[in-house]
């Protein structure tokens, strides 16, 4: 079992600091003091287009594009940015319940056609009602997720490209039917860490994505999702979504880690926990049960930090430290049955580079990677035995390393 490596589409904003990163609001945290911050970078295509050339260069199969009130919708985005490159697949975030199964089953085939299959799906069912009710959604969190397993099954149903008829309690279709059925078949990364959540992913996922927790918590997630799908005869496997700060040494690494720490004030950490305390979502509750809200003891694990989660949702570890700890962390998920990590990081083109120039060197000479791309550099002349566009092996970064 191979690692399968994918970065993120940081469609809301991106920037040098876990603050105020969104180029169209505040992420729905109010603040009483909002300190200007310089360096925003909006999601405009020209900008997306950047970092998905480099995660293609860097390796990476594919790039996350959430989805959301916050950021750009990631179906019509990601596929203005597959003209762009050639091989990079999109997982693509949407919401089930929003729209017609039978048209999201359409829409997936009809993206499969124009990529030349570059699809996956990753389902995110919602754990916060303020946000559904935003889009006009008003079922409770349990029933979400009854009605994400009927959505998945007329969307598998639709693509068997034979009329097809279900009747439940939530979709009502018939004769539903995709005529030219996606090829191929899209895989559908799900997560969810809710009682509700777990035989729907048993049942319907290919690979259940977890947020960043510990290696235990981690096992004994993938323990409770292999063991319900095996129950229906299935077999799932299995991703973590990280953030990551490598660096050439873990010192330099830690450095960045503290830097973006401190750009954060008691007030903008106390109301962002605040908001995200009212989520629904268990996951998120588990993200914010590693640190408390508080900014001591961020290292909840060797190399697992936790300061993302002080003020962002979903997503709050990042894997901190030199290329090889780095390396270390993911072989030791790895280890556990995990395949496909799905990372991030702040800004996502510079930190896309210092993990794909300094981790992915590391895991292909361990034997994790089926293929390493090939340095655009190979067979340059260097300069002082180093190449005359890279000094020193390092991306470029602005002045103070912010």
């Amino acid at each position: 079992m191979n690692v399968h490596l994918h970065w993120f589409l940081p469609t809301g904003g991106d920037g040098r600091t876990l603050v105020d990163r969104h180029a169209y609001a505040d992420g729905g945290i109010k603040r009483n003091r909002i300190t200007p911050v310089s360096g925003v970078r909006a999601p405009d295509i020209e900008y997306l287009t950047q970092i998905a050339k480099a995660a293609e260069q860097l390796g990476f199969e594919a790039v996350l594009t959430p989805t959301g009130t916050w950021c750009e919708d990631a179906w019509l985005t990601t596929v203005a940015l597959a003209q762009h490159t050639d091989r990079l697949k999109f997982l693509v975030a949407f919401r089930p319940g929003l729209i017609s199964p039978v048209l999201a089953a359409q829409m997936a085939a009809t993206y499969q056609r124009i990529t030349r299959g570059r699809l996956l799906l990753n389902v995110v069912t919602g754990g916060d009602s303020t946000e559904q009710r935003r889009f006009g959604d008003r079922l409770d969190h349990d029933r979400r997720y009854a009605r994400t397993a009927e959505f998945l099954s007329v969307v598998r149903g639709a693509w068997n490209g034979r009329p097809f008829d279900f009747d439940g309690e939530h979709y009502r279709v018939e004769g539903g039917l995709t005529a030219l059925p996606p090829d191929p078949l899209p895989d559908i990364f799900f997560g969810g860490s809710s009682a509700a959540a777990g035989p729907v992913a048993a049942a319907h996922a290919d690979v259940y994505l977890t947020w960043g927790e510990p290696p235990a918590a981690v096992k004994g997630k993938i323990d409770w999702i292999r063991g319900l799908a095996q129950e229906q005869g299935r077999t799932v496997r299995f991703g973590i979504r990280l953030h990551t700060i490598s660096r050439d040494s873990s010192r330099e690494a830690w450095t960045t880690a503290d830097r973006l720490l401190n750009d954060l004030d008691p007030e903008t950490i106390a109301a962002a926990q605040q908001a995200l305390g009212r989520s629904e979502s268990v996951g998120q509750q588990r993200m914010l049960a590693l640190h408390g809200g508080s900014r001591d003891k961020l290292e909840i694990a060797p190399n697992l930090w936790a300061g993302v989660g002080l003020v962002r949702g979903g997503a709050g570890t990042a894997l901190v430290g030199s290329h090889a700890e780095v390396a270390d962390r993911i072989e030791e998920y790895h280890a556990l049955g995990v395949e496909h990590f799905v990372l991030s990081g702040y800004p996502h083109l510079e930190e896309a580079y210092w993990f794909g120039e300094g981790v992915t060197p590391e895991l292909a000479a361990r034997g994790l990677l089926s293929t390493v791309p090939a340095s655009p550099l190979l067979g340059i002349p260097a300069a002082n035995g180093r190449p005359a566009s890279a000094p020193g092996g390092a991306p470029l970064l602005v002045a103070d390393g912010r």
